[in-house]
């Protein structure tokens, strides 16, 4: 919607949403490294929020528009602006601190916040004027724009594979549900509890029960539960997956640990990725697993990512995600080096070359589905290998028994006795030892004392001669 009135000059640029609501919330992310970035169109929806964690500013959803990265600036610069004259009376420390935010964007614009609006005609969407092409750099920042009705959008530069454009989807939590009217606040929440079983009869399949623990959010403290469910995959073995998510805050932990006891062998898995169907295996990498890529020079070390039961298509684009909004947080203008690597790993994400993907886990519980099960895969290779002295530490097994520990045990024990009884004994003999000195001493006092006592009653009668 475009309006704008001849006679007071009021004017307004108005996105509202004609669609339906996405079933999932959308965060998108740009990394704003020149002034072509500034150009970039946005579309910002009445439910969106946008945040530049440079100048620790985010701004709260309102009213939709369609703009530019340079407009949305400029908007921020005029809303920030308007009360300052009041802050500086009031409230001095805030009005430092949102005049350092002004600044800073007019560092950005390096034409200032002041530009005059040309007249647009009616039924125009009028978009802000383009960045200014002046030659002077500019300080890197990051643009993240998160909706969870899913109907804003940040362009891209080129395609999808612009590396310093990020798209991620989301679950919505309850209380964004709310706030879009897709749930009524007054309706209780439905404990995700498993049906109970009738009384004496056991569960047909115990894999399928989910168990719940409840517990504490450890980012915001409200009350959640963490459910846990034992998962059979097909050709490996047992896994637990844990899950914990926050209606309150957002706040998300999911967890896959292994059902089977420790390999004696650690186990290295080598799939050869030629299509887009490679991508859909299923994929299993505890936290002790590392992950490699030859071809883009990629290699993950363990604990990176942690335990994840996904797809391969999946966990790929989980490395991109860690891996984007890193350099998002740390890159230098005209790091050409790593946004090349992010290009290669985006077409690795989407199969558009062949590569191959590296599983190394020493506790041999990791697993990459076999398309071909039970016959072997063409494509794939399974060693296994003798864990390294230095891997044992690592993982603690170095100083683990689990055969004849009671015996030993029992050993330790009777050391402990003995030893106890040792030093009891050498106290013992101590306290007579020092008996004996003092008994000693004080008889050496004494004949000292006689013997002075004679020596006096022998002078007395020398003296009176």
């Amino acid at each position: 919607m475009s309006f704008r009135c001849e006679a007071c000059g009021f004017q307004n640029n108005e996105v509202q949403q004609a669609g339906t609501i996405r079933p999932e919330g959308m965060i998108y992310t740009v990394r704003v490294l020149s002034r072509d970035d500034l150009n970039r169109q946005v579309v910002k929806s009445a439910t969106s929020t946008v945040e530049i964690p440079e100048f620790d500013l985010t701004i709260p959803a309102s009213r939709g528009q369609l703009t530019t990265i340079e407009g949305l600036i400029r908007d921020t610069v005029a809303d920030l602006s308007a009360d300052q004259p009041l802050r500086r009376i009031e409230n001095e420390a805030a009005y430092n601190k949102i005049q350092s935010i002004i600044d800073g964007f007019k560092d950005i614009l390096a034409d200032g916040a002041d530009y005059d609006e040309e007249e647009d005609t009616m039924g125009e969407v009028k978009l802000p004027q383009k960045a200014s092409g002046k030659d002077a750099p500019i300080k890197p920042f990051t643009v993240r724009l998160d909706d969870p009705s899913g109907a804003s959008f940040i362009e891209f530069s080129g395609s999808m594979k612009d590396p310093k454009w990020n798209m991620r989807s989301y679950h919505r939590t309850r209380q964004q549900n709310i706030d879009l009217g897709l749930i009524n606040p007054d309706e209780p929440e439905a404990p995700p509890t498993p049906a109970d079983a009738e009384e004496g009869e056991e569960p047909q399949n115990p894999n399928e029960e989910i168990f719940v623990f409840p517990g504490t959010c450890s980012s915001c403290g409200h009350a959640i539960n963490t459910l846990m469910k034992k998962v059979n995959i097909p050709y490996f073995t047992d896994v637990i997956i844990m899950s914990t998510n926050c209606d309150k805050c957002g706040y998300r932990d999911n967890e896959v640990k292994s059902g089977t006891a420790i390999s004696p062998l650690g186990k290295r898995i080598t799939l050869k990725v030629e299509d887009k169907e490679d991508l859909s295996r299923d994929i299993l990498k505890s936290e002790s697993c590392g992950l490699e890529i030859p071809e883009i020079e990629l290699a993950l070390q363990a604990g990176t990512l942690g335990g994840r039961f996904t797809t391969l298509e999946g966990i790929l684009d989980q490395v991109y995600e860690e891996l984007s909004e890193k350099v998002f947080t740390d890159a230098r203008r005209g790091d050409d080096k790593f946004e090349d690597f992010l290009q290669r790993l985006k077409d690795v994400k989407s199969a558009e070359r062949p590569f191959t993907v590296i599983l190394d886990d020493p506790l041999a519980v990791s697993y990459l589905q076999n398309l071909y099960a039970p016959d072997p895969d063409p494509n794939m290779t399974i060693e296994t290998y003798e864990r390294t002295w230095e891997q044992n530490e690592v993982l603690g097994l170095n100083d683990m028994k689990v055969e004849g520990y009671e015996e030993d045990a029992a050993k330790e024990s009777a050391e402990k006795e003995r030893e106890a009884k040792e030093s009891e004994a050498k106290e013992s003999d101590a306290k007579e030892s020092d008996a004996k000195e003092s008994e000693v001493k004080e008889s050496e006092v004494k004949e000292s004392e006689v013997k002075e006592s004679e020596v006096k009653e022998s002078e007395a009668p020398a003296k009176q001669s």
